[in-house]
């Protein structure tokens, strides 16, 4: 299977471009994925319940705080401000989630407002397929997306900071302490649970919104793109599955505007705000 059989319906410029398109398979992108995939299949044979409790709580401090609050509200969107230790510290959170550095994951999501479903510059452009947007742009990786000399031009405010370039290349070498202390605290089961299932489910969780919310859901702004308000997505993802909204005031903190959109990140930014330590906090449009 090539990239190049992917997609369907597209536009005879969208289908030139996809005939020059000729990135080869990622062997060692597949061989990564597909192992943490295998481990996290042997789960029920280590299950109990201490187990599922550490997955559910790393998914949620990874997912919510690392990445929804981290790397996308707080560091992509500038849509608050914290002191710069704390800033770290979400980072940090963001980069064990193991979605790649906050370099790398900033400048893709920028690039991905910047040119939303454009099927050569968005990294995950949705017209080129629901598996392309979920993760094959991960199988074949175009050295504009995944080069680190490449994709820092679209995050040079983090690519000029030490520790941020430290943790973009590092940020792998983080998930060895937390093995450690979970096998520590509750042997190969909270390994299996903390690390490979926690990581698997938040892979696509987060994927999900790159896919399916460009695909199926309810709209209240217009947009030039084919974002979509998708509850289950936001349930699974803390609150970004209300892409519709976040396409439409990318650099607004709140996800859900309404009382029944649930946004679970934006309960920490209100705790952060109520504590003195957000700053800047940008809201929705009052009219």
């Amino acid at each position: 299977m090539t990239a190049n059989s992917i997609a369907r319906g597209q536009s005879p410029t969208e289908k030139g471009s996809q005939e020059r398109d000729t990135t080869p398979l990622s062997w060692v992108n597949v061989i990564f994925f597909g192992s943490f995939h295998l481990v996290a299949l042997t789960a029920p044979w280590y299950f109990n319940w201490s187990a599922l409790g550490a997955a559910i709580v790393l998914h949620w401090l990874f997912g919510s705080l690392g990445i929804c609050l981290g790397f996308h509200r707080l560091l992509t969107h500038r849509s608050f401000s914290v002191p710069k230790p704390l800033e770290y510290v979400f980072a940090t959170l963001g980069a064990l989630a193991l979605q790649g550095g906050p370099i790398f994951w900033v400048a893709g999501h920028r690039q991905h407002h910047l040119y939303t479903e454009d099927w050569d510059k968005d990294p995950y452009s949705a017209k080129r397929g629901f598996w392309w947007s979920h993760m094959l742009w991960i199988f074949y990786p175009k050295s504009n997306f995944f080069n680190f000399d490449e994709y820092k031009r679209n995050a040079p405010d983090l690519a000029k900071d030490a520790y941020y370039t430290w943790l973009d290349k590092y940020f792998l070498f983080l998930q060895i302490p937390v093995g450690l202390l979970l096998y520590a605290i509750g042997g190969w089961s909270f390994v299996i649970y903390g690390v490979a299932v926690r990581a698997v489910v938040l892979w696509h969780s987060t994927w999900l919104i790159n896919s399916a919310s460009h695909i199926t859901g309810y709209r209240s702004h217009e947009s030039d793109d084919n974002s979509r308000n998708l509850w289950w997505a936001a349930l699974l993802t803390y609150g970004e599955g209300w892409h519709n909204n976040h396409h439409a005031y990318p650099n607004v903190a709140k996800g859900g505007w309404q009382w029944w959109e649930i946004d679970m990140t934006w309960w920490a930014i209100q705790l952060l705000q109520q504590l003195g330590l957000a700053k800047r906090v940008i809201l929705p449009p009052t009219n």
